[in-house]
């Protein structure tokens, strides 16, 4: 009597088709899908973005669009206010340029925005390497060398309008006691435009010397070791680690340095009124004067000489950018 042996196995617990020899392949993961944020989040989302959206367009697009309008239409004071100046297209921008007075302003405006602009990156320079020894009293003076920055420039212009008085004059004082004739600052048309220049540079120095000291401090002190160790003297380190570590900072400076000086107004209209003879006539100065400096007042081109201003500072910005792009690339 043969035994027959049975053995037992253990359940099989694979599914059913496996079990069945046809393997089920399992669904690939879906790939591709973006994952949709709640709705919570996007909401969250706007309404951060709806405060600086609202003061964008409210305090920047709607004034520019504005002024364009301003610029392609023929405004009186009556259709000013009521709304139907006639379309007249570039003719404003005609008037402007035929005008007599756009070949100075426009010469005066380059000559402005130039001659401060050197000066006052050179002066800031010169300063924010001199505070950067950090010697005693170093933080205290350079908060001293704020207060031009910090004070109105109505405060500003009319001190310097003081001190440059022709009869009472603390300048022309100090020339007198040297044995130097007087000058007509503000009176005479060879002179009115340097006075507002040095005005504006003592306003601008301040802002120059904060940026620019504030990238000093982003250079590694071990590069002016090394350059001292291998015989570099001050001006040799100056010239190759100072200067073109700056050139990001310096860049920025001169650009917003750049967009100020294009449209000052307060300094040059307080000091000179953009005369005598429209000497000291800038662009800023002139087209106050079209829009709201006579009796009828020329709205239109007062908007044209306006947004030519705009254009200028949009040109810089867009070199600006192009030359960082070109700079990341490089």
């Amino acid at each position: 009597m043969n035994a027959m042996k049975q053995t037992t196995h253990p359940p099989d617990h694979r599914p059913a088709g496996v079990r069945n020899g046809a393997a089920t392949a399992a669904p690939p993961p879906a790939r591709g899908r973006r994952r949709r944020r709640p709705v919570s989040t996007q909401w969250a989302a706007w309404g951060f973005l709806a405060p600086v959206t609202l003061y964008l367009a409210l305090f920047y697009a709607y004034p520019l669009y504005r002024n364009l309008d301003l610029s392609l239409r023929n405004y009186t004071v009556r259709s000013f206010v009521q709304g139907d100046a006639p379309f007249t297209g570039l003719a404003n921008y005609r008037t402007v340029l035929d005008d007599p007075t756009f070949a100075p302003a426009l010469l005066h405006t380059a000559v402005f925005t130039a001659v401060c602009l050197v000066f006052q990156y050179a002066i800031g320079l010169a300063l924010a390497v001199f505070f950067n020894q950090h010697f005693r009293l170093s933080a205290t003076l350079r908060a001293l060398f704020l207060v031009p920055w910090l004070l109105p420039l109505i405060v500003s212009a009319s001190t310097w309008s003081w001190m440059l008085n022709t009869d009472s004059g603390i300048v022309n004082a100090i020339l007198h006691a040297v044995g130097i004739a007087p000058v007509n600052w503000l009176t005479s048309p060879s002179w009115s435009l340097t006075s507002v220049i040095i005005a504006n540079i003592w306003i601008g120095v301040p802002f120059n010397l904060v940026v620019l000291y504030s990238g000093l401090q982003s250079i590694p002190a071990g590069l002016y070791e090394a350059a001292a160790l291998d015989g570099a003297g001050a001006w040799r380190r100056f010239w190759s680690i100072t200067f073109p570590l700056l050139r990001p900072v310096s860049a920025i400076t001169l650009l917003l340095g750049l967009v100020y000086t294009l449209k000052v107004f307060d300094i040059i209209w307080i000091m000179t009124k953009g005369g005598p003879a429209d000497s000291s006539t800038t662009f800023a100065t002139w087209s106050y004067q079209l829009g709201f400096g006579n009796l009828l007042p020329a709205f239109g081109p007062g908007a044209a000489v306006g947004n030519l201003l705009v254009v200028a500072a949009l040109v810089f910005g867009l070199v600006y950018v192009r030359v960082q792009r070109k700079q990341a690339l490089s």
